[in-house]
């Protein structure tokens, strides 16, 4: 089924026009294949987690993690069985651990409402949690191999580098209709692989397109960041269950005068730990922390 029923958008560009440009992709696409160990399979859960071990995270480093995630947690019920602990272990040096919780959070709805499986639709999966519009849709793409409006910095980089090469600023409403009006019906796989190998290449041959996108915003750095404090936090208590407030305090101050920086304010670790605490990551019992 077609993705939408309006007619077929104006292309931005007189060369390439939209065969050209479809050609170019899948030439291009077959050229730079890259054999990763998530593709080509049918389990919608071993796509998600690729899907969002990959978000703001390089290809390069994800491969290992995926495939001893997967050995350890091969179904969403296992990953539902598992303790919110030991899958955080796992996910320790891929960063933005937020994404490890709910992934948890998504297996524990799954096996409870769902007999251990995902939806099969964009618009269901879209209400589990962590999962947004390019999530859902890479799932339906690379899963279920059905036509989806797949948009993330690969994909924007061709679309940009090919038919918008002197604007800036272009937004994903302007990209969405001629992403749906190129990606096939019969075998949205493929071509939204060709995709993002061929702007994965781009990226080391030009300057980054997707920087002209609407939606490209620099990332800030980690190094002395709360993301940085609050990974460290997480990394100790994982390390050293029962740890008290004072230890932990201590040890996190180690950690940012190792690092050349000031110790943290008493009221900023306080802050961070209760958000932590909010957040699963780790829970209070009196003064000791346990994961």
């Amino acid at each position: 089924m077609p993705l939408t029923q309006e007619p077929r958008p104006a292309w931005p560009c007189a060369e390439p026009d939209r065969d050209a440009f479809v050609a170019l992709v899948r030439e291009q696409g077959a050229a730079l294949y890259r054999d990763l160990p998530w593709r080509n399979l049918d389990d919608p859960y071993a796509v998600l987690v690729s899907e969002i071990m990959l978000q703001q995270t390089q290809v390069a480093r994800v491969g290992r993690f995926w495939e001893r995630f997967m050995a350890l947690f091969p179904t969403i019920d296992a990953l539902a069985s598992a303790d919110t602990a030991d899958v955080l272990a796992q996910w320790q040096g891929l960063g933005y651990n937020r994404r490890a919780i709910a992934l948890k959070r998504t297996a524990d709805a799954c096996a409870a409402e769902r007999g251990g499986t995902l939806p099969d639709t964009a618009e269901e999966l879209q209400r589990l949690p962590g999962i947004g519009p390019a999530t859902a849709a890479g799932v339906m793409a690379f899963a279920y191999n059905r036509p989806s409006v797949y948009i993330e910095t690969n994909v924007r980089t061709v679309f940009l580098h090919e038919l918008f090469p002197d604007r800036e600023k272009v937004g994903d409403k302007e990209l969405a209709p001629l992403v749906a009006d190129t990606c096939p019906e019969d075998d949205a796989r493929a071509w939204y692989y060709a995709l993002l190998d061929y702007g994965a290449h781009l990226k080391t041959q030009v300057a980054n397109p997707s920087r002209r996108s609407a939606h490209y915003a620099r990332q800030s750095a980690f190094e002395g960041s709360r993301r940085q404090k609050r990974a460290e936090l997480v990394r100790i208590v994982l390390a050293a269950p029962g740890i008290g407030a004072a230890e932990l305090a201590e040890r996190l101050d180690s950690f940012e005068l190792a690092g050349g920086r000031s110790q943290v304010d008493a009221d900023v670790f306080e802050g961070i730990v209760a958000d932590l605490v909010a957040e699963g990551f780790f829970r209070r019992e009196g003064d000791v922390f346990l994961p």
